[in-house]
């Protein structure tokens, strides 16, 4: 069975048949090359007889005029014997029956044996695999080059953000760069969901063509109550197609669109959907291009709109007459409870305006935003006179203007009859130690205000002096901040000794204060002493050196009662050995009273 037979067919034509295990197949004159099927031959257990006409050297068919002289002169040479052909037909005849057997066998098996075609692909899945690349890098949403394997990682990655929109009530899902694409495909999964409540799909570069993705979706779910789509060039046609389907939304609460490219056209698409909209609470737009007409469109929005309740405009263009346009709508407007307009250069006029619709409002505002608006001491003596007024007003920020000791002074008058102001920015307004004083002669009386920040104001020793000796004994203050205020290692020292004796700050802020080893020796004599208060102490950029770091390591060491968990030391002048007196003082306390204090070098 291995070896081949061979019958030679002589004189005319030549022909001969080869009977072989693996060969070639010769058909019409012509060889393929069979596959490798050495395995199901062997199954089926039977031999291939190739035809194999006579051929040159090169394998090729002899038609030339050689072969047809042969012809001739065995022509001339007479007929064949009867006995020669009777014995020629007795081998050829059951040769061609057993080449017509073996090739239909042979078709049998190639089919058999041939790999199945995969089945057409469906329409859905044509128009996937055809259609849209999603892509999480930027700028590669559409690379065809990148083809498969993008569009094979990118949909794996849908198929999780869509399984965690179904599994989760808080998704975050910002800065995957998805784009408008990935967002059709997701907003599917919010179609019926009724687990999500906080979705961001913030900064994934979405447009306003996929603001379509939410038309009919959010009328579908009636769960999720944030949509975060910050950082996002959707522009005024995207805020014109969200407006048009929140209009009938009745669980959506809080929508954050800043950073978003919006303008005036988009301020008034959102303006007339609050007209109409019951269910929005908190609209966010900060940092966009809105100016004078989008501010006065939301203006209107509030004189009908009796259930928002936070509107956030900072690092708009709203200007004096912006701020003059929502001061009449607020004086109609029961329910804002939260205005944040810093940045918008209101200037000392719009802020006289604003105060005297706040005065004249009939709800309950509880925050005020005035911050890097350009107000002087004139500003503030308008914001001193609300502040007079007011009993429900919490929360106030002023920070970044440049009211200086005159306008500090008036706002801490205003103070000695304000008992609902908790937390007072006044950070970054060129306040001295004559200011900062008559801040804090309030304190003595005032036991409201539990946050005070003075950061960015050049209140020196004195202010530091001041301020230390009446929070020594008085006040409620839990978080002071006085950072980059120029106090020194004398500054510190008075603060050191108010820390000796207060019992309500926990967390001091004294960054970049040039209090260098002098100034952090004196405030680790202060760590030694029982401190039931204190929590955090931030000591960034004071050009400590490791002298003072060994002074505040041998102070964690003394103290078994220490209730400090956070000291920040970075940005000093520290070297291996300083370092490694720290985190041996913190592995110390870690073993002696099983207290965790988070060192930042």
């Amino acid at each position: 069975m291995g070896s081949a037979s061979t019958v030679s067919l002589y004189p005319h034509p030549q022909v001969a048949l080869h009977i072989q295990r693996r060969q070639c197949l010769g058909i019409h004159g012509q060889f393929v090359r069979l596959p490798s099927l050495s395995s199901a031959k062997k199954r089926c257990g039977f031999r291939i007889l190739v035809v194999t006409a006579a051929s040159d050297v090169h394998g090729t068919q002899s038609r030339s005029a050689g072969a047809r002289r042969v012809y001739r002169q065995s022509q001339a040479e007479g007929p064949l014997s009867s006995g020669p052909v009777k014995q020629l037909a007795s081998v050829v005849v059951p040769a061609g029956v057993f080449v017509a057997a073996t090739f239909v066998v042979w078709k049998l098996v190639e089919k058999l044996l041939a790999p199945k075609q995969s089945k057409p692909l469906s329409v859905e899945n044509q128009s996937s695999s055809r259609g849209m690349k999603w892509s999480f890098a930027p700028g590669t949403n559409l690379l065809s080059k990148l083809g498969a394997k993008i569009e094979r990682e990118s949909k794996q990655k849908l198929n999780e953000f869509a399984r965690e929109l179904k599994s989760f009530p808080s998704i975050d899902l910002s800065g995957r760069n998805f784009g408008d694409e990935g967002l059709f495909f997701l907003a599917e999964s919010l179609a019926f969901n009724q687990i999500v409540e906080e979705v961001s799909f913030s900064a994934n570069g979405i447009t306003a063509a996929g603001m379509k993705a939410f038309d009919g979706v959010l009328q579908s779910n009636f769960t999720l109550k944030t949509l975060d789509l910050s950082g996002n060039p959707i522009g005024d046609e995207g805020a014109k197609c969200l407006s048009d389907i929140l209009v009938g939304n009745s669980s959506i609460e809080k929508l954050q669109l800043n950073s978003a490219d919006l303008g005036d056209e988009g301020a008034k698409a959102l303006a007339e959907m609050l007209k109409k909209n019951s269910t929005l609470r908190v609209l966010e737009l900060n940092n966009n291009m809105i100016e004078y007409s989008g501010f006065t469109s939301i203006a209107g929005a509030l004189l009908e709109n009796n259930n928002i309740r936070n509107i956030h405009l900072n690092g708009n263009y709203g200007g004096a007459l912006g701020a003059n346009a929502l001061a009449k709508a607020l004086e109609r407007n029961k329910s804002l409870r939260e205005l944040h307009l810093h940045g918008n250069s209101i200037l000392d006029e719009g802020t006289r305006a604003l105060m005297s619709g706040l005065a004249s409002h009939k709800g309950k505002l509880m925050v005020l935003d005035l911050g890097n608006n350009s107000l002087s001491a004139k500003g503030a003596f308008h914001v001193a006179e609300y502040i007079r007024k007011s009993k429900c007003l919490l929360w106030l920020n002023l920070y970044m203007n440049d009211i200086g000791d005159e306008g500090a002074e008036k706002i801490a008058d205003a103070l000695k009859e304000n008992r609902s102001i908790a937390t007072l920015d006044l950070g970054g307004n060129n306040i001295h130690a004559a200011g900062v004083n008559a801040v804090a002669q309030v304190l003595k009386d005032n036991s409201v205000i539990t946050s005070l920040e003075l950061s960015y104001n050049p209140i020196g020793p004195d202010g530091a002096k001041a301020l230390a000796e009446v929070l020594k004994f008085h006040g409620s203050v839990k978080i002071l901040k006085l950072g980059w205020c120029q106090i020194g290692a004398k500054g510190a020292e008075f603060v050191a000794d108010a820390l000796k004796y207060n019992t309500t700050i926990s967390v001091l802020d004294l960054r970049a204060n040039g209090l260098r080893d002098e100034g952090a020796a004196c405030l680790a004599r202060s760590l030694k002493v029982v401190n039931e208060a204190l929590t955090s102490i931030d000591l960034g950029f004071n050009e400590i050196r490791d002298d003072g770091a060994f002074a505040i390591a041998q102070a964690l060491k003394a103290n078994d009662d220490i209730a400090v968990t956070s000291i920040n030391i970075s940005s000093n002048f520290l070297t291996k050995f300083g370092q490694s007196a720290l985190a041996d003082a913190r592995d110390h306390v870690l073993e002696m009273t099983e207290k965790e204090i988070n060192i930042f070098l």
